[in-house]
Formats: structure tokens, C-alpha cells, sequence
């Protein structure tokens, strides 16, 4: 894999002087950011600077990537007295600014900070500030932070919101200095890299409409075509003949600004997976520049990749027996399982085909035994017929089940009519003659 440059760390301040009154005078400005400086140069050596100021024909002064303070100090001692100090040219300004750190991120990744002064709010149209706002959206990808700075000594002013909006938008801040002896602390404040701070990012921070398309296209650049001293070698699989491919017609191109070299499938395989948010548009491995290739290639790359790994997901299945089941059971175990699912299969076509037929009812012999002639009478066995009735869920509504009971009277003997010729003993309930006057089972007495 290619190694990255450490530009991401690299920093370039830009200090758009938006004043129009004598509120802050030169002097006191120009030893705040000299102070400034000097103190981020004892922490990044390779900071570099740059200065915006409005003239009074309404032509900006732009200087920017300044590698010293004395460049500086002379651009803004030089472009004072000829400030605009009638209007405030803000939009203006930042519009210049972005379309540099725009144009700049082609070629190199850095962070961009810029620090606005001004002491007098903007009164262009809001189709000014909407048309801002929208670029300010894109600067987020490029790693651009706004801080504002307004000076002057009332409490309120009429675009309040709309510079907290401008700063809280790239992670900026807006400030306010009542007198300039607090410029210089506030600058002092300003030199840590945004980088150190925890910033928290909502999702939206990284995404990437489709609406600006056009725009990163713009800014990309293409792959060029390799030099006659050029070795043909790519620096991604570091092979001459495309390992994806294996065509001799998948010629190598390079990075116009640092000669990175890449085939098309690699590089293509590379801007699918490290892209800004379309997948044709990369920034290169080795410089950060913002490259792009062809549309139509790349997704055709996409697709081919999606389907192989269609291809390796799908799961193949089996009719047999899962493979988890001879993993886990011993053959004895197979040999049961398999007879008894085979009794359990009989048992189960033997069921099914006795619920077609319908059954018919049955009779069983039953025996009761009873006694005769009370508790210490004789036993005596009868003989009975009982059918098995239909079940009840065979049984349509209509049908009622009606029992039988045999009555135990219909077993006695049968009375005759006039006078009976048995007695009844009262001890013991047993039937005897009515000639006898004592019971011969108790030997009670009859009356």
C-alpha cells in the first residue's frame, strides 16, 4: 500500500480583514497578528499565511501560502490606506477565499483556517448569503474552519445570526471584541490546531448530496498519461500487467501532481472504496490530490465485485441429511434414529388411514354382580350388553346420547296381589318365612 503524506496536518491561516472604520487602528492590528505568528510557529514550523483585504474600487487584495511574518506585515501596511471604508464586502470576501481553498485542495490536503475581522455588518441581499451558505456546505469536505471576529462596542448587531451561522456551520466560533487591547488574547486563543479539539460531527457532516456532482467533478482532475522515462509499473499491485484484468490494454496512468502511477481496475478499486462520496471521484494515496476517473468504468467495476460476492454468500443446499446431525451423533445413534422415525412413519399411515373410515359401533360383555336380601344377602352375577358408542367429535349436533339404567327393582322377586308370605327382619334385613317367628340369620325376633 502506498504511503500517505502527512499534508493533512500542514495548516495555511488566512486573515480577511474586513474593516471599515478606525475602530481598530494598524498598529494595534498589526501586532496582534505578529504575536499570533510567532506563537504558531513555535508549534508548526510549516504553517504557512495568507491576507484578503478589500480596496476602495472594490477589488480585493488576495495573498495567500506566505511562509513568513515580514510577507505579511508588508501586504497589510501596504494595502491600509486604500481600504474599503464604506461597505462591507463580507460574502464577497469569503467567496474569494473558498474558491482558493477550493482550487488549492485539487493539489494538496490541508487545513484551512480563516480568521475574519470586521467591525461593520454586510448589507447585501440575502441571495448573497444563501449563495454562501451553499458553498460553505461543500467546505466542510475540505477541512475548512471559520472563525469571526467583530469587533466594535455595541451589544447587538443586525447580522448576529447570520455570522454564528457562518462559523458554527465549519466548526468556527464568533467572537466579539469590545476594545482592541482584547484582539491580541483572542488571536492568542485561535492558534491551537482545530484538529485537537473533539469535535462532535452529526452524520450529515460527511455526506455528499447528489446535487454536487457537477461541482467535485469540476475540481478533479483526470489521470494523464505516462512520461517516455516513466517506468511502467503500478503503484498500487505493484505490477506492470493488472492482476484484476490481466489485459495488456489496461494501459497505466499517473497523477499529475505527484506521479503516482495506477492501472484502471486498481485505481477504480481504489476510488470504490476510499471515494469523497461518488465513487468515480478519489484523492490520490500519495499527494491528496482530487482525481477522478471515468463514471461508467467504475460502476461497471462496482457491479462485477457486487455479483462475485453474491456468488460467495449464497448458501448451498442440501437435500441429505444436515451436516450438523452426522457431526454430532454417533452411528449407533443414526441407526436408532433411523428406525424409529420408520416406526413413527407406520404409526402415522396406519392413522391416517383409520381417520378416513367411519367407524361403526360396538358391543361388549359386561358382568355385574349384586346382592339379594339386604347387606348379608346372597351375591348373585348378571349378564350384560354395552355398546361402545361413536365418538363424541364424530357426533353431528342433532345427535344426543341417551343411557339406559338397569332399574335393581325389575331383579326382585315379584309381588304378589293380597296378602304377602314373607316377613322382613328389622335387625339384619333378611327375608323370611311367615311362619317363622325368629330370624335364622340373627335370631331376631319377627313381629
Amino acid at each position: 500500500m502506498l504511503p500517505r503524506t502527512n499534508t493533512i496536518n500542514s495548516e495555511e491561516f488566512i486573515f480577511y480583514l474586513d474593516l471599515i472604520s478606525d475602530f481598530i487602528k494598524k498598529k494595534p492590528l498589526m501586532k496582534a497578528i505578529s504575536s499570533f505568528i510567532k506563537e504558531k510557529d513555535k508549534f508548526n514550523a510549516f504553517a504557512s499565511y495568507g491576507v484578503v483585504l478589500f480596496q476602495k474600487d472594490d477589488n480585493p487584495i488576495n495573498v495567500y501560502d506566505l511562509k513568513n511574518l515580514d510577507a505579511v506585515l508588508k501586504i497589510i501596511d501596504e494595502a491600509w490606506e486604500t481600504r474599503e471604508v464604506e461597505h462591507s464586502f463580507l460574502e464577497n470576501g469569503l467567496y474569494e477565499i473558498l474558491a482558493y481553498i477550493f482550487r488549492k485542495s485539487r493539489e494538496i490536503r490541508k487545513n484551512y483556517r480563516v480568521i475574519i475581522i470586521s467591525d461593520t455588518p454586510s448589507r447585501l441581499s440575502d441571495d448573497y448569503y444563501n449563495a454562501l451558505y451553499d458553498l460553505l456546505i461543500k467546505a466542510k469536505k475540505f477541512s475548512a474552519f471559520i472563525d469571526i471576529i467583530r469587533v466594535g462596542e455595541e451589544k447587538f448587531y443586525d447580522d448576529d445570526v447570520k455570522l454564528k451561522v457562518i462559523s458554527s456551520e465549519t466548526h468556527g466560533g464568533t467572537f466579539y471584541c469590545p476594545n482592541e487591547k482584547l484582539l491580541q488574547n483572542i488571536l492568542g486563543s485561535l492558534i491551537q490546531n482545530k484538529k485537537e479539539f473533539k469535535i462532535i460531527k452529526s452524520e450529515e457532516t460527511d455526506q455528499v448530496l447528489g446535487q454536487d456532482k457537477i461541482f467535485y467533478e469540476g475540481l478533479a482532475a483526470d489521470l494523464i498519461s505516462l512520461s517516455p522515462e516513466d517506468q511502467e509499473l503500478c503503484n498500487i499491485c505493484e505490477q506492470e500487467l493488472c492482476p484484476i484484468c490481466e489485459a495488456h490494454s489496461d494501459e497505466i496512468h499517473k497523477c499529475y501532481n505527484c506521479n503516482t502511477k495506477f492501472h484502471n481496475c486498481c485505481a477504480a478499486k481504489y476510488a470504490i472504496v476510499k471515494n469523497i462520496g461518488f465513487k468515480h471521484i478519489f484523492r490520490c494515496p500519495q499527494c491528496e490530490t482530487l482525481l477522478k476517473l471515468d463514471e461508467e468504468f467504475v460502476n461497471m467495476i462496482y457491479e462485477e465485485d457486487l455479483e462475485e460476492e453474491l456468488e460467495e454468500e449464497l448458501p448451498k443446499i442440501e437435500l441429505e441429511k444436515p451436516i450438523y446431525e452426522k457431526e454430532t451423533t454417533t452411528e449407533y445413534e443414526e441407526e436408532q434414529y433411523t428406525e424409529e422415525s420408520e416406526v413413527q412413519e407406520e404409526i402415522i399411515e396406519e392413522e391416517s388411514e383409520i381417520s378416513l373410515e367411519e367407524p361403526e359401533p360396538s358391543t361388549v360383555d359386561q358382568q355385574k354382580t349384586i346382592k339379594v336380601g339386604g347387606f348379608f344377602g346372597k351375591e348373585i352375577t348378571i349378564g350384560t350388553k354395552k355398546s361402545i358408542e361413536t365418538p363424541i367429535s364424530k357426533i353431528t349436533e342433532n345427535t344426543e346420547l341417551k343411557e339406559q339404567p338397569i332399574s335393581i327393582t325389575s331383579l326382585k322377586p315379584p309381588r304378589r296381589k293380597g296378602t304377602s308370605s314373607i316377613k322382613l327382619c328389622k335387625i339384619c334385613g333378611a327375608t323370611c318365612n311367615k311362619s317363622v317367628n325368629t330370624c335364622p340369620t340373627c335370631g331376631a325376633k319377627l313381629i
